[in-house]
């Protein structure tokens, strides 16, 4: 079964437009755990847009005591990369970042950037890291990922988010069903992320059974303003195991 990881990071942007410590990162990963998560995401950008350090190594040590995975999110740059390895998080996914970005548009290119991220992936594993790279979804391309070293691939869902319910979305779904074998072909490891919703989660869950982890944040965070943030994680939860739910109408 696939299983759900929440990205708290629209969380740590809330708090951060207001300059205090409301709404806390810490109570919303509580409240996702307790409400059948089975992992919390950052993405730790340098700008520190939303999350920050110290959410990091908060949240790090509540998934610790509550016995769910941590996946700590960014580009290799050397200070995010100190801090993966000081902190071991339960997962490290290398998310190539292109200046100004509103957020994540594409994977790494590969063979290209092999040489930079194979000594990562290998430090990273050495303390007992699980490392993901994020891929576009390209089944003739995201077997490069295991030339790396990598124990995974998330395949970025975007464009597969995008075309659902239009004429182009079995073609956008098949693309990621077929980057999941290849992928799996080659040894890897599946997760996926961006642009998943309460509505095609649910197809894509059961279109691609090699799908271990979903990344979710941006549209559960919208919907837990309308169900709250318990009802939206137990919903994202059955819509991973490929439940189809009520969704959140939205204009």
């Amino acid at each position: 079964m696939t299983k759900l990881s929440v990205n708290l990071n629209k969380i740590a942007l809330l708090r951060n437009s207001r300059g205090a410590d409301n709404p806390g990162p810490v109570y919303a990963a509580e409240a996702c755990i307790a409400a059948g998560a089975a992992g919390i995401t950052l993405h730790l950008r340098e700008d520190r847009r939303h999350a920050r350090e110290d959410d990091v190594r908060a949240i790090v040590r509540l998934c610790r005591e509550r016995g769910v995975e941590f996946n700590l999110e960014g580009d290799p740059r050397p200070e995010l990369c100190a801090l993966a390895l000081e902190l071991r998080p339960t997962q490290f996914t290398l998310v190539p970042v292109t200046p100004g970005e509103v957020t994540s548009d594409h994977g790494w290119e590969l063979p290209r950037d092999a040489e930079l991220l194979a000594p990562i992936v290998n430090a990273a594993q050495a303390e007992g890291i699980r490392v993901a790279l994020f891929m576009d979804a390209e089944p003739d391309r995201v077997h490069l990922a295991a030339q790396t070293g990598a124990d995974r691939i998330e395949i970025y869902t975007e464009p597969y988010g995008a075309a659902f319910g239009t004429a182009r979305g079995a073609r956008e779904l098949a693309r990621v069903r077929d980057s999941a074998r290849a992928a799996a072909a080659a040894g890897l490891g599946v997760n996926a992320g961006h642009d998943l919703n309460l509505a095609n989660l649910p197809p894509l869950a059961r279109e691609v059974p090699e799908l271990l982890e979903v990344s979710i944040g941006h549209a559960l965070i919208a919907d837990a303003l309308y169900l709250g943030l318990d009802e939206a994680v137990r919903r994202y939860v059955a819509a991973a195991a490929g439940v189809d739910v009520a969704s959140v109408r939205t204009k």
